[in-house]
């Protein structure tokens, strides 16, 4: 709330920001963040709830790059009109064009006489160094009728030939916690177990094991209970032609477009990807693989991952008599208690499905996650009306009742790309980073649009008192 408010006191900074006037998600992400408060530098400013001294920190940061904000939000527009003229439609405009906006705010000021010339250059540069590894050119590839006809035999030949055991689908759950909580002490320096037992892991095959288990139904914990298909069992994969970043079926659903596609619209520089027809083609023995992942490391990542996630309980310790703490939202009750905040008090009971109270990787991950500001918010909204209520902080809060899907969906993504540039996980540190990074990233998205839910809800409370 606090960047909320520095931010809609800018002008100029339209371009940055939403409907509402905050700024845009990728403006924090690739702006804000990383070029402008910089939290690793200024710990100040790196909690979710800050003190006086870190709001003071935080204002003073953006205030002395207001300037460049402006700066930026100008040459996105120059660039976005650079990109219509010259009908471009590859990729994401913020994701490509943000930071290099920010770098030419920094070294030129406001946009000039010579700036269509700068911004047709930058996008030159962008989109000159795909070599060839475009949508468009996936699109043509993947609907040639020949290469239709052989990858479709490919993928019905991959899927036959797919191991099948009767493996349960959390028989493996004791070594992954060992490993887990084995990986946070070598995160904290001592890493005398972590090492080996991840060896050890990787040479018995846990992470395949484990991916040939979620091949078959379960009544729990199976793929589609993990949020990773629609389906009883992942289906067959189909080779596809379309994709949207906004309609992207379940990780195990996806056709080998849509993987390919990801992979292409999540590449700043595709030069270091394998040619199209390279990296069609290993997408099919990919996706017709446990985990629908190629690297055993990554495998047995992912199969800690699910014993990780399997154990988060955000709404442990809620009370069933806590109520919302703002006023003006849909169906919320007890005004009076408006600004208290109510400390979560973690349930001294383990779910049935969580390893227990000695996991020390759950423990870790728990304890951050009952004490975010904005997830407490929607955990008492939640807890408080029920679950008959819609709208974004009942979303929010139906996610953090099944905490397990947004969190393996996420990482499945991040190991896929992994996998696709052959970025093994042999370091127990890297490993708890990377399993610990997807949980702060979900942890900040159900933040942000917890934000923005309460920001539009007090918005229309303000024009109804205005009325």
């Amino acid at each position: 709330m606090v960047l909320d408010e520095v931010w809609r006191g800018l002008d100029g900074v339209d371009a940055l920001s939403g409907p509402q006037g905050a700024p845009l998600r990728r403006t924090v992400k690739l702006i804000l963040d990383p070029l402008v408060i910089r939290p690793m530098q200024h710990p100040l400013c790196a909690g979710s709830v800050l003190d006086a001294d870190g709001v003071t920190l935080l204002t003073s940061l953006v205030l002395a790059r207001s300037d460049a904000l402006r700066a930026c939000a100008s040459w996105f527009t120059v660039l976005k009109q650079a990109r219509r003229a010259l009908r471009i439609t590859e990729g994401n405009a913020q994701d490509l064009y943000f930071q290099r906006c920010f770098e030419l705010a920094t070294l030129h000021g406001e946009p000039g006489a010579d700036a269509r010339e700068r911004a047709a250059a930058v996008l030159r540069e962008v989109h000159e160094g795909t070599g060839g590894r475009t949508t468009t050119a996936l699109k043509n590839l993947v609907t040639e009728p020949n290469r239709l006809a052989e990858l479709t035999s490919l993928i019905e030949s991959a899927w036959r030939a797919r191991p099948v055991a009767n493996s349960g689908a959390r028989e493996l759950a004791s070594a992954l916690t060992e490993l887990l909580d084995a990986s946070t002490l070598a995160r904290e320096g001592d890493p005398a177990d972590a090492g080996p037992l991840l060896d050890e892991l990787i040479e018995d095959e846990v992470g395949t094991h484990r991916g040939i288990a979620l091949w078959r139904p379960h009544p729990r914990h199976g793929a589609d209970d993990l949020g990773l298909t629609v389906h009883e069992c992942p289906p067959r994969p189909v080779v596809g032609a379309t994709a949207s970043t906004a309609t992207l079926a379940l990780p195990f659903d996806r056709s080998i477009y849509e993987r390919v596609f990801t992979v292409l619209q999540g590449s700043i520089d595709r030069t270091d990807l394998p040619d199209l027809p390279t990296l069609v083609s290993t997408e099919v023995t990919r996706s017709c693989s446990p985990w629908g992942l190629l690297d055993e490391s990554l495998r047995v990542t992912a199969a800690a991952g699910c014993e990780l996630a399997l154990g988060f309980s955000p709404l442990d310790g809620t009370s069933p008599s806590s109520k919302p703490f703002v006023t003006g939202l849909p169906g919320a009750r007890g005004a009076e208690d408006s600004g208290r905040r109510v400390a979560a008090t973690p349930s001294t009971t383990p779910r049935a499905d969580e390893p227990g109270p000695g996991s020390r990787a759950h423990a870790v991950v728990n304890a951050r996650w009952r004490r975010e500001a904005y997830v407490l918010q929607a955990r008492r909204y939640s807890v408080h009306l029920g679950e008959e209520v819609s709208g974004p902080l009942a979303a929010v809060a139906a996610e953090l009742r099944t905490p397990w899907r947004p969190y393996l969906r996420r990482l499945w993504v991040r190991l896929h790309g992994r996998d696709v540039r052959e970025l093994a996980v042999f370091d127990p540190v890297e490993l708890w980073d990377l399993l610990d990074g997807v949980a702060r990233s979900v942890m900040l998205d159900h933040r942000t649009r917890v934000k923005q839910a309460l920001t539009v809800a007090m918005d229309d409370v303000e024009e109804a008192r205005a009325s």
